[in-house]
């Protein structure tokens, strides 16, 4: 018999959770990924070199119906994460758990740090998380109530996944992995099941064109990023799975592998997290990219400790108390420098120092003479200083940075450039460059831009078309 859904104690965490992130959404500034979403924004496509089109979309959304600011871009992050709470406590009573199960996990959930961050500002891990939810949810309705027409919904809901983020293919392969390992192996026969794995391909077929027929450059950017920071992501792996959601929802979530395990129908999907975490690891990808199993165990652990409640709940109230620390814009600006929660919460730190930016290179451009400037183009090393220069409204700005490359030449006529984040190479090709200014954020916060030297270059030597090329690069 289904357990009844805890309605009123999930819903109200989740309305809660809403007008908390809505509150704090002006806090500290753009994260670089915004800036850069409300770029991509303007030039809708089926997708860009480093990623599908569903979040800049949301963004293109967010600013057309809430305004041009802080809040307007947040409000979908925010409603997102809230929808997630309820689909986690949806996974919990699919996993028989009650209402004390189901508040524990809409808690744990809705103050983890992950998903406070995600919340918090547009990211992909914003709309990722809630599709990852809702895909495990219609597996389990497969696996668990022998409805094989689910796999038909799960289907659906990975094609669509896949228009923000390829990662769903990891719970896939995960998945699969889990049903060869230790079944049910009839599964793979199913029809329902291939014909769910149709509808996904179907639906992602927009998606799948744009990567052939553009040369897979999610392939080249993955590459890239592996290259990039594979190392420092494969330190960090394991810390940072008992930071994603905090440490109390870490062990509960090893209760929950337990308890996946020990029940045959749903062992596939409790394989599926270290087949991913594997994955990861070999490729060099990010650690947050299991999240959403995390999430799925920990929502199975909670029904393991469901009639030890009372002491869960209150480890839960204070590993939330600790993510919120970490997660939201609460610790001031002039002292977060101090703290170590730039190095927890990168994010924190990639938010703050985006106005003092511009005004260094604003700066550097009104120096020069009206025609001069007129003339002169700004070339930047990655998206998020293109997308604070944009946003301030700052003409004639380029990047070779990932999709940037592709708005790129500049104009022939911009043979005088202020260049920011761009190294040696890039100067040389300049008759001369002299460092004019120096990026101060004003609150002693290390961060990518801090301390960055802001160069006037003038007389370029070779056409922009012709050297176009030497300038993109992915990261």
């Amino acid at each position: 018999m289904e357990r009844p859904l805890a309605w009123r104690s999930v819903t109200s965490i989740a309305v809660l959770l809403f007008g908390v992130l809505l509150a704090l959404s002006p806090g500290y500034g753009y994260h670089r990924d915004e800036l850069y979403f409300r770029v991509l924004s303007e030039h809708p496509a089926w997708g860009y070199v480093d990623q599908p089109p569903l979040t800049p979309m949301l963004a293109r959304a967010g600013i057309a119906l809430f305004g041009d600011t802080l809040t307007g871009i947040r409000v979908f992050p925010a409603l997102s994460i809230a929808i997630l709470v309820v689909l986690m406590a949806l996974v919990a009573r699919e996993l028989d758990g009650g209402p004390a199960a189901q508040f524990m996990v809409a808690l744990g959930t809705a103050t983890g740090a992950y998903a406070l961050m995600a919340g918090h500002s547009m990211l992909t891990l914003s709309f990722d998380l809630p599709l990852w939810a809702a895909t495990i949810l219609l597996m389990l309705k497969a696996l668990l109530r022998e409805q094989p027409r689910w796999w038909l919904a799960a289907g659906a809901m990975i094609g669509l996944a896949t228009y923000n983020k390829h990662l769903i293919a990891m719970l896939v392969i995960g998945l699969a992995v889990g049903l060869l390992a230790a079944g049910p192996r009839r599964l793979l026969a199913s029809p329902w099941l291939w014909a769910g794995a149709l509808v996904a391909v179907v639906i992602a077929l927009p998606n799948l064109l744009y990567q052939i027929t553009n040369g897979w450059p999610q392939l080249t950017m993955a590459a890239a990023l592996s290259e990039d920071k594979g190392a420092e992501m494969r330190v960090l792996f394991v810390p940072m799975q008992l930071v994603l959601f905090g440490p109390v929802v870490s062990i509960m979530a090893a209760f929950g592998f337990v308890r996946m395990w020990r029940d045959r129908r749903v062992r596939a999907l409790a394989i599926a997290y270290p087949v991913a975490a594997a994955l990861t690891l070999i490729s060099g990808g990010r650690f947050d990219y299991t999240g959403g199993l995390i999430l799925m165990l920990f929502a199975a652990g909670c029904v393991s400790v469901e009639a030890a409640g009372r002491s869960w709940r209150t480890a839960l109230v204070l590993n939330g108390l600790g993510s919120a620390l970490i997660a939201l814009p609460l610790i001031p600006a002039s002292v977060l420098g101090a703290t170590p929660v730039p190095a927890i919460n990168e994010v924190s730190g990639e938010s703050v120092g985006w106005p003092e930016f511009v005004a260094a290179v604003d700066g550097v451009l009104r120096t020069l003479p009206p025609d001069e400037r007129a003339r002169a183009v700004v070339m930047t090393g990655n998206y998020g200083e293109y997308g604070a220069l944009a946003q301030a409204g700052v003409p004639r700005v380029y990047s070779g940075h990932n999709q940037l490359w592709e708005y790129g030449p500049p104009p022939e006529s911009g043979t005088t450039a202020v260049l920011v984040n761009i190294g040696p190479g890039g100067r040389a090709l300049f008759a001369s460059c002299e460092r004019k200014a120096m990026v101060d954020n004003g609150v002693d916060l290390d961060n990518e831009e801090q301390g960055m030297p802001v160069y006037l270059c003038q007389g370029l030597e070779r056409p922009w078309s012709t050297i176009w090329p030497m300038w993109r690069h992915f990261s």
